[in-house]
């Protein structure tokens, strides 16, 4: 949700469960501090998207504090020293990453999120999703038989052969494309090639 003023500056941007019961909490007037009455009092109208999962919310609140910075998300506001989500761009099949600190590394850069618990939710969910490796490059290089992420299905395997390298890509395009908010693209995406892969009889690809 997003909460302006009368001149529509955005003022603060959240995300709530239950946005009816945040909405309550706020029109009661019973606040923490003196910092959220003030907030308050200032918000002359809200807006509200809903989205389909707990990771997209996420994802939506830092995008939109990253590009709004509302006065009052106080903890978002100093980004260097909050957590993002780096797709790397520097190797021939990208691991993604939790990073903080100085954005020196060549990549896709998402966020910043308010916590790196915030952050580990969405990798994990991502890695189920797009099976994108989160090892290091010394530890890819390495690699002569696929490890247990690939095993318990979170990683492609591209370090040993198990995708080819444009099949990998492919991957990495659809994740940049989820975590940079076109999710239904995706999601449009991932539906039509399980349909093709079960037409086809390949059941595991499908999966």
């Amino acid at each position: 949700y997003r909460m302006m003023n009368a001149a529509g500056d955005v003022l603060y941007v959240g995300k709530a469960r239950s946005l009816k019961k945040r909405v309550t909490n706020y029109a009661q007037g019973r606040f923490h501090t003196a910092r959220i009455g003030r907030m308050v009092r200032e918000t002359a109208t809200m807006e509200f998207v809903v989205t389909r999962t707990e990771i997209e919310a996420l994802l939506l609140e830092a995008n939109l504090i990253k590009r709004l910075r509302p006065r009052f998300n106080v903890l978002m506001r100093d980004d260097k020293s909050f957590p993002y989500i780096l797709l790397t761009g520097d190797h021939v099949s990208p691991g993604i990453y939790k990073h903080r600190g100085a954005r020196s590394r060549k990549g896709d850069y998402f966020g910043p999120f308010a916590s790196a618990g915030a952050v580990g939710r969405t990798i994990n969910s991502l890695q189920r999703a797009f099976l994108l490796r989160s090892c290091t490059d010394s530890f890819y290089e390495n690699r002569t038989r696929p490890c247990l992420l690939y095993q318990i299905k979170r990683c492609a395997g591209p370090c040993t052969g198990e995708i080819s390298h444009q099949g990998y890509a492919e991957l990495v395009a659809e994740a940049k494309d989820f975590l940079s908010g076109r999710s239904q693209k995706v999601k449009t995406e991932i539906s039509a090639a399980m349909q093709q892969a079960s037409q086809e009889l390949d059941f595991e690809r499908a999966a």
